[in-house]
């Protein structure tokens, strides 16, 4: 059986970090699968679906960290051909890729104690984003 939903969330960028967890539970207990795998996708190249434990400092660390390893200010040949300013949270988000899959046992997600999933925003500016949860099994 394959279920599939969705998961609408307001994003501010700029690593804006969300914990859908629930979400995802919902649309697991939804789907009736008791056995099987849910696949938590992001369309769009600049956010990153991802597991983390949701506590400020670890937030801060991970911002923290990406910026070292790519920068906000440096020049990214995307910006010079689409002049958006956002060449590096294209980066960022290749980096991290798009989807996160999670094995699901007797109804429940596989997830560790301190492990929620999160979805984070890389970009430049506001938007409105469309998850994609699909679930696949028995």
């Amino acid at each position: 059986m394959i279920y599939t939903d969705s998961i609408q969330v307001s994003a501010t960028g700029f690593g804006h970090t969300l914990d859908i967890t629930k979400d995802v539970i919902k649309a697991v207990e939804n789907s009736t699968i008791t056995d099987g795998l849910a696949t938590i996708f992001c369309p769009g190249s600049t956010g990153t679906i991802t597991t983390i434990e949701y506590e400020p400092g670890v937030i801060k660390d991970l911002k923290k960290v990406l910026e070292k390893i790519a920068p906000s200010n440096k020049d990214y040949e995307h910006n010079q051909r689409w002049s958006d300013g956002n060449g590096f949270s294209h980066v960022r988000a290749a980096l991290m890729k798009p989807s996160l899959s999670v094995p699901i046992v007797e109804g429940r997600l596989t997830l560790g104690t301190w492990q929620q999933i999160v979805f984070i925003d890389f970009d430049n500016k506001e938007r409105q984003r469309n998850l994609i949860v699909q679930i696949i099994g028995d």
